[in-house]
């Protein structure tokens, strides 16, 4: 397809809460109910406890040698480091729908708007970040990922009804997926560099698989309903996970894919499911329900949970769905809390959270939480080096770093 220019371009394990002022806002603390994987705990105290990141995670870890949110909140433990900082923007006129850092430069984030609109924004500088508008409504980025060969391009899938590849001087350079009526738009985006593949799903159910090339190996119907999520496994690239409204999350080998009855496993949920993320060695599975479960399974048993987290995190039209997402280099999960009344362990005005939890035991080890930003995070992802997290919350992107705390003093 010849190139187009788009339109010009509570009860917690800790609370680490940004400071209003140069003051240190005092965390809360919570023992974890370890059996049940939820948190339970008292109110708030003075003085940060010892109990915060690191404790009962599984294993000798390592810190790494870098300017780590991570290490930083392990660092405030030990009284050697301030807390995290925030860094702020808001520069859409719809909610943030989608996220993807990119792949080499650790402080350039990409994020998609429910209108179209993509960002490009590296919060290390001082330039006015590049911004792509989109069509307005209808044009929901329901997907987005750096192109793996070049990094000035990037895919994404849109209720627009296409998925694609663009690049941020706002030039479409190639259609790979297009529905031919409005009823039908794309929900869903993965790519891997190492096998060339493109995999796309949309809201009736189907699955579309195309070379980097554009060719399409297969369309099929894979679910009942919308395709929420498609993950190929970043160590074996010929294993797709998808996810879907209808209640399950499905094990694909890509060699072996003959129909929609041709899966590995089916993996059922008790509610439809938002996401389905293999962690970075590719020996675990994440999913996110769209009520108050989030699952671990593991490869030597797909078809079993290895272990259920239950999590305040309920579906709502006018909210960008909640996903839950591994750290990059630790086994962590880090996800949005939307406090539900329903809820087993809710209290009384219960915060908005950032939670993470040790991903062996399910254990809280602490939430982030700004006072000046207390909407619902949906979607959280730390970058490829692990050292800053970035979060949608709303209109909002916010960017949680130690070295922008530095860079402040």
């Amino acid at each position: 397809m010849a190139p187009k220019k788009r339109p010009e371009t509570q009860k917690t394990s800790e609370i680490v809460l940004r400071p209003r002022n140069k003051r240190s806002r005092s965390p809360l603390e919570l023992e974890p109910e370890a059996k049940k994987l939820c948190a339970k705990g008292s109110g708030p105290s003075r003085r940060c406890d010892s109990d915060c990141l690191w404790v009962g995670l599984a294993g000798p870890q390592i810190l790494p040698p870098c300017r780590s949110i991570v290490r930083t909140l392990h660092q405030h433990k030990l009284g050697r480091a301030s807390w995290p900082s925030v860094q702020q923007a808001a520069p859409f006129d719809r909610r943030a729908t989608s996220l993807a850092w990119h792949p080499t430069h650790p402080s350039t984030v990409a994020v998609g708007s429910k209108g179209g609109d993509i960002m490009l924004w590296n919060f290390g500088i001082k330039d006015k970040p590049t911004f792509i508008k989109g069509i307005g409504a209808g044009g929901s980025i329901t997907g987005l990922k750096f192109n793996p060969l070049n990094t000035n391009q990037f895919y994404a899938s849109s209720m627009e009804g296409t998925t694609r590849l663009q690049d941020f001087k706002g030039n479409i350079l190639r259609v790979f997926a297009s529905s031919d009526t409005i009823n039908i738009w794309f929900c869903s985006l993965d790519v891997s560099a190492s096998s060339r593949m493109v995999v796309t799903g949309d809201n009736v159910g189907n699955v579309i698989l195309l070379n980097m090339d554009g060719k399409e190996l297969w369309n099929l119907r894979m679910h009942k309903k919308k395709v929420t999520h498609v993950a190929l496994n970043p160590c074996c690239d010929w294993f797709l996970a998808t996810a879907s409204v209808d209640q399950t999350v499905k094990i694909w080998d890509l060699r072996q894919v003959r129909g929609k009855a041709s899966f590995l496993y089916s993996l059922p949920h008790r509610h439809p499911v938002n996401a389905a993320c293999f962690s970075p060695d590719g020996a675990r599975l994440l999913t996110t329900d769209q009520k108050s479960e989030i699952r671990v399974y593991s490869a030597s048993q797909w078809d079993c949970p290895l272990g259920l987290i239950p999590h305040p995190h309920r579906h709502f039209q006018h909210l960008t769905p909640i996903k839950a997402a591994w750290h990059p280099r630790y086994n962590l999960i880090v996800v949005g809390r939307y406090p539900d009344p329903n809820f087993k362990s809710c209290t009384p005005y219960e915060l908005r959270t950032i939670d993470v939890f040790d991903g062996n035991s399910g254990k809280m080890m602490c939430q982030l939480y700004d006072p000046e930003s207390s909407g619902i995070s949906s979607l959280n992802e730390f970058n490829p080096m692990g050292d800053t997290l970035a979060s949608a919350m709303g209109y909002h992107i916010l960017i949680w770093s130690q070295e922008e705390a530095r860079t402040r003093k």
